[in-house]
């Protein structure tokens, strides 16, 4: 069991303000979100991430397209998928990218995970896991439910490894989200459900749900973070989110950095400016102007629902203002100490 001192080091891991403002001022890129497969153990209707035909890259591949990465300047590295978890040497990808030198952390669904490799991902170095969670109950949109999730959960908050929950809010989920909610922040584990968005041609795979339901949740998020509990997005985010419900445009006030200080590359090696938008360029052949040349105003920006792009561009165009918005919020939130309670040990879940 972590001690008082660990558990306030894991809180406050991913808040390297000093670091990350730095790239608010220069010409490196601050994130790459890094598919290390395509393949994934479920088919979420909502999901536009993943193809079960297509292998997993090879290890070397990886390793290339990582060391050219961090000689880029990035200063972090999202392992995601597909299922991060389902790729053969996800332990051996977290060691060798924390020993570039990245920030690591990984996005995962948590059904994959057993106390084995927990702890062999977390002696690889990994700082942050984030689960997806989005009913209390599977359903036929997603899988990714409270009933096969709490032992999961359970192992991650035994360990070094941060946790977050993240889920979606859409008609199949609006019913469950408060709990959701309830049961991660009273955990003191950083949780937020976000508005499901469209994929690829601008389309909704599954119904967003009524807008005043919508708007009630993100509300309830807004009222719990004022009270000092672990919600985990910004303010600016959920007013955007707002702003979207509403149909306005007065969150949209930001230059794009998808691309830039934020990128993504697939399983293929290719270079995405966003999750929503591929390019046929290979990661290895981009350079530091390739990157710069992406920062710009964006037509599919309006309504963007890539809120890991949307908050950095916030970020990036307004350092500290942003910061100044959620540093004070984030050290009240963290004095309980995220996954604060002992839970039980779930060996072989």
């Amino acid at each position: 069991m972590l001690t008082s001192l660990e558990k306030l080091r894991r809180d406050f891991r991913d808040i390297n303000y000093l670091g990350a403002a730095k790239r608010a001022f220069d010409d490196k890129p601050l994130q790459c979100s890094f598919y290390v497969t395509d393949q994934c153990n479920l088919d979420c209707q909502y999901c536009t991430e993943y193809d079960n035909s297509q292998r997993h890259p090879s290890l070397e591949d990886l390793k290339k397209w990582l060391t050219h990465i961090r000689q880029l300047g990035t200063l972090r590295i999202a392992l995601v998928g597909g299922e991060p978890l389902m790729h053969p040497d996800i332990v051996s990808i977290t060691r060798f990218a924390k020993d570039l030198g990245f920030s690591v952390s990984l996005t995962t669904n948590g059904l994959l995970l057993k106390q084995d490799l927990v702890a062999a991902i977390e002696q690889a170095g990994l700082e942050v896991m984030q689960i997806s969670v989005d009913r209390v109950n599977p359903s036929a949109i997603t899988k990714k439910s409270l009933r096969g999730l709490k032992k999961k959960i359970d192992l991650i908050c035994n360990s070094s490894i941060k946790t977050h929950i993240t889920g979606v809010i859409c008609e199949d989920t609006l019913d469950d989200c408060e709990e959701i909610l309830d049961y991660g922040l009273s955990r003191g584990v950083p949780t937020e459900v976000r508005l499901v968005h469209a994929d690829p041609t601008q389309n909704f795979r599954v119904d967003p749900g009524e807008r005043t339901r919508q708007r009630r949740i993100l509300e309830l998020m807004i009222e719990k973070k004022k009270a000092g509990m672990k919600v985990h997005t910004s303010n600016a985010i959920l007013d955007y989110q707002l702003s979207l419900i509403d149909g306005d445009d007065r969150a949209n006030d930001w230059i794009c950095a998808g691309g830039y200080k934020l990128f993504f590359v697939s399983a293929k090696g290719r270079f995405m400016e966003c999750s929503m938008r591929p390019t046929t360029r290979h990661i290895l052949d981009m350079t530091h102007d390739d990157l710069k040349a992406y920062h710009r105003r964006k037509s599919c920006q309006t309504g963007c629902g890539v809120y890991c792009v949307i908050s950095t561009s916030m970020f990036i165009d307004k350092p500290l203002s942003f910061i100044s918005g959620e540093i004070g919020p984030r050290l009240a939130q963290n004095f309980g100490g995220a996954c604060s309670k002992k839970v039980p040990a779930s060996a072989g879940a």
